[in-house]
């Protein structure tokens, strides 16, 4: 068995070949120096769990990709894989200004994924709880209209603010319904009007 530098080491070689990045890049994900990539590769240290934690965040791999020496005898099956932009954070609470460029990109596989231009959003806050949980990655197919009851992206005051809700009709007037008891409902209406960026289609979260 490999002691635990080399099989970072080769785990780390095999990242920077398959994502065609450099040390200086890899670095900058993992929030270290380009000097300190250049360690791990040549097994002269190891990465710290947050610098992991930021790498297997952003590629959407597991932990084990980095920490865990691969077995000899397995195939390797090659899957496509895609990047989803990361927009500004979401609010599942109060409503927090939007950033409409990227942040980050999160990279999934391509099989099973909804038709559409697909994007990210954080959920910040207990609204939509239990359905989704604070601090879940929401995945986002843009469109214009959800039906009544699916959960939306909104952009709200003024088109500058971004939330997640549920579309509810009742007796002709529509709301943005919280999951979450705790929190009212926004009415929609000449003083408030709303814009949907998309509908809400699936959440990941990692423990």
């Amino acid at each position: 068995m490999k002691d635990i530098e080399s099989v970072i080491a080769q785990n780390i070689k095999k990242l920077l070949n398959e994502y065609n990045l450099n040390q200086n890049e890899l670095a900058k994900i993992a929030g270290v120096s380009e000097s300190t990539v250049g360690k791990w590769v040549l097994r002269k240290s190891t990465p710290r769990m947050g610098a992991v934690q930021k790498i297997v965040d952003h590629f959407g791999i597991p932990k084990s990709y980095i920490l865990e020496e691969k077995p000899t005898n397995l195939i390797e099956v090659s899957q496509r894989t895609i990047r989803i932009p990361v927009l500004g954070k979401i609010a599942c609470g109060d409503p927090i200004l939007a950033e409409e460029n990227y942040e980050d990109y999160r990279t999934v596989l391509e099989e099973g994924l909804p038709s559409g231009n697909l994007v990210y959003l954080e959920a910040k806050g207990d609204s939509m709880q239990p359905t989704i949980p604070n601090g879940a990655m929401v995945m986002i197919r843009e469109q214009p209209e959800v039906e009544y009851g699916e959960i939306a992206a909104v952009l709200v005051n003024g088109n500058e603010e971004v939330t997640l809700k549920r579309i509810k009709k009742q007796g002709g007037v529509i709301f943005l319904m919280p999951d979450n008891p705790a929190h009212e409902p926004i009415l929609v209406d000449e003083d408030n009007p709303i814009k949907i960026i998309g509908k809400a289609v699936k959440f990941e979260q990692d423990l």
